[in-house]
């Protein structure tokens, strides 16, 4: 227990830097469970984001309509439900498409779930109980000082004095960073040529302007930041679509896209699930995770994680082929899952599989679906826009036709693990970007305007492992998929989300953690205490009285939001920091008066 005990007269102070999603999160959690663990006692919430409560940053209500959301408004809630295994109270509240009165199957943009946010930013506080209130400071936090066994100072930009606090929570949400040494030298050499370079970016911050219309733009980067790019500079410059055919204003440039994939994330799946949900966790649950925590030695990902996961997924995708295409199989289910359990390595599954499952198209090959184009080559690069066509023509019709529903199980299985594997801290980035790619991709729609902008000329596609060069005056891009094609271009777009780590991170307050003994993982990420979000030391040692919850920790979860019955592991983590900073301050007010 702490040296410092409160004033008995003043109410405890709690300071949440960090209003978007996450923070609005922490409070409906602080609000369902103070009636249980802070009854009757003070407390004043200090709400410090130069952006608006609830919304934050990301879903602000100033950017181009244009911009969707990559989920169904249905499969987005911010409340709990009976999935989400934790201590407090389930309080159940509406969907994004209950709340807006729209069709489950919308895609709406983001202007309209960041109306959702602030009204349920709006609801929690109203739910709090009447002795304790929330203040916004619209203003950004530097630093956070003060004794572990004391009162922590927050120093707010252009405040002289700070806000003293009892506790603090950081749920900060996306950041920015500082260039690695790859983008610096770009950056440079684009300065000395005057030429065009945009960093890793959250795309409708971006200055778009400096891309001409007509000029060969080489973007790096086949994700989410794409498809807001590619939707910013098309119809955002005044182009439509006229059913399959995209019409140009002329105000475009020609854009050149490629990755380390050399394809887009997977569309949306666009069809419901039907029938009897696989019965997930079955081989990456609780008692696998506590023994890779336990091992003294410790694990590595791909050495010791990956094939359980490999395993649970594959679970999950033959269990809806068996139980639900049955014809497409040569054994009884109950045989092939007796056996599928027993396999202990992925020879011995792959000779299962082969066995029982007659069509590849019905086996799950994680390897080829991660790197498509792996071995692949094309004799032109017309021919590759033809074949990539083809490509994302074909994964619009297998993920919208439910005899592959498969796919579905496979998403369930993918949140599933993604759920288990946030207990295991900083786990490496590929993961993250394996489960995006599979799970979190875009909208059908866009994938079909992707197509008509490549039949148009607008896009094109360079290949898998685009290298980028800069020599000559320009920038050139490259890929071995079209041997001997290059193009070259006076504008580089890095399509992708900066990746902050606490020596990187532009933003001061998390740079002033480390520089105050924070621990980091190998990643860079903020180390915490999985248990409740404790901010650890370089020790290993929790701190008393802060606490890290989002993206900038190595206990992130796929986000502050989630769809409806599946467990919520952000939900499970709010409750438990909630949890936690109401017994600590609750402790620290009886100190008080004892």
């Amino acid at each position: 227990m702490s040296s410092e005990t409160l004033d008995p007269e003043a109410p405890a102070t709690l300071v949440i830097v960090g209003a978007g999603p996450r923070g609005t999160g922490l409070i409906e959690r602080i609000a369902a469970n103070a009636p249980e663990l802070y009854a009757g006692s003070g407390l004043d919430i200090h709400l410090v984001d130069p952006h608006p409560p609830g919304a934050g940053r990301i879903w602000r209500a100033a950017q181009s309509p244009l911009l969707w959301m990559n989920s169904h408004a249905e499969d987005v809630t911010m409340f709990t439900d009976e999935s989400v295994e934790m201590a407090g109270p389930v309080r159940p509240g509406p969907t994004l498409h209950e709340w807006a009165g729209i069709d489950g199957r919308t895609f709406a943009d983001r202007q309209l779930q960041g109306s959702y946010l602030r009204w349920v930013h709006e609801q929690a506080v109203a739910a709090l109980p009447p002795e304790i209130t929330v203040h916004h400071h619209p203003g950004r936090a530097l630093r956070v000082s003060g004794p572990r066994s004391g009162r922590q100072q927050v120093w707010l930009e252009g405040r002289d004095h700070p806000l003293t606090a009892d506790l603090v929570v950081l749920a900060l949400g996306h950041l920015d960073a500082e260039l690695d040494q790859e983008q610096r030298e770009l950056a440079a050499y684009a300065a000395e040529h005057a030429l065009v370079h945009l960093p890793p970016d959250f795309t409708a911050d971006s200055d778009l302007s400096a891309l001409p219309a007509g000029e060969p733009v080489l973007v790096r980067g086949f994700g989410l930041a794409f498809v807001d790019l590619m939707v910013l500079l098309t119809e955002g410059r005044g182009g439509r679509y006229e059913g399959d055919t995209y019409v140009p204003s002329g105000r475009e440039p020609v854009l050149y896209v490629g990755s380390r994939r050399g394809v887009p994330y997977h569309s949306k799946i666009g069809y419901d699930w039907t029938g009897e949900r696989p019965p997930l966790p079955r081989f990456l649950g609780p008692a696998e995770i506590d023994g890779l925590l336990a091992r003294p030695e410790g694990f590595d990902f791909r050495r010791d994680v990956w094939p359980l996961v490999e395993k649970e997924l594959g679970f999950a995708h033959y269990h809806r082929l068996f139980t639900v295409h049955a014809e497409r199989t040569a054994i009884a289910w109950t045989d092939f899952e007796e056996k599928y359990e027993a396999a202990s390595e992925g020879a011995e599954r792959e000779a299962l599989v082969a066995s029982a499952v007659p069509d590849p198209r019905d086996r799950l090959d994680l390897a080829a679906l991660d790197r498509p184009l792996d071995g692949v080559t094309y004799g032109s690069f017309a021919e590759f826009q033809e074949g990539l066509r083809g490509y994302v023509e074909d994964d619009l019709s297998r993920r919208h036709d439910a005899a592959h529903s498969t796919d579905l199980a496979v998403f369930l299985g993918l949140l599933s693990v993604y759920g288990q594997l946030v207990r295991l801290g900083d786990i490496g980035s590929w993961w993250h970007g394996f489960f995006s790619y599979l799970a979190s991709g875009p909208p059908g729609p866009r994938l079909r305007q992707l197509l008509a902008l490549s039949r148009a000329g607008v896009l094109q596609f360079v290949g898998a492992d685009m290298a980028v060069h800069a020599r000559d005056g320009v920038f050139r891009a490259s890929s071995a998929t079209v041997p001997g094609f290059s193009v070259e271009a006076r504008a580089l777009v890095e399509a992708r989300l900066p990746e902050p780590t606490l020596r990187r991170a532009l933003d001061p307050l998390l740079r002033e953690l480390h520089a105050d003994g924070a621990g980091e993982t190998p990643d860079g990420l903020l180390r915490v205490d999985r248990a409740d979000g404790r901010v650890l030391d370089r020790a290993g040692r929790p701190h008393p009285r802060r606490f890290a919850l989002g993206p900038p920790t190595d206990g992130r979860t796929p986000g502050a939001f989630t769809r409806p019955r599946t467990g919520g592991p952000a939900f499970r983590q709010n409750d438990a920091t909630a949890r936690s900073a109401l017994v600590f301050l609750r402790d620290l007010g009886a100190d008080a008066v004892g």
